[in-house]
């Protein structure tokens, strides 16, 4: 699935959440809490219009570069942002596994 040129991911920390803009739309955003200097990622939502166009995809590499740049761990509780991780090991360095391994039940 290719992605469309036109997603701009940004952080709006007043909504606490990244949010996915093609052109002046709103397309999505990734829902966030900044607890304990990690983000816990919550839910993630792409309006049904933009859906299967890979937005999904661009909103959450963008969030999760935009993390990594931070320096801030993550925690991926949202089932989109979790099975994205779980895809791409790349960005297993930002993830606090510890946490997830404990939340999950298995530490």
């Amino acid at each position: 699935m290719s992605e469309p040129s036109s997603v701009e991911v940004t952080d709006n920390p007043d909504a606490t959440r990244y949010e996915a803009h093609v052109g002046e739309q709103l397309a999505g955003f990734a829902r966030y809490v900044r607890r304990g200097g990690r983000t816990f990622f919550v839910h993630t939502e792409i309006d049904k219009a933009f859906g299967g166009q890979g937005i999904g995809t661009a909103l959450v590499r963008g969030a999760l570069d935009a993390e990594r740049a931070a320096g801030t761990p993550i925690v991926p509780l949202c089932p989109f942002v979790r099975a994205y991780v779980e895809r791409h090991p790349d960005y297993d360095d930002i993830v606090d596994a510890g946490l997830v391994a404990s939340i999950d039940g298995d530490g």
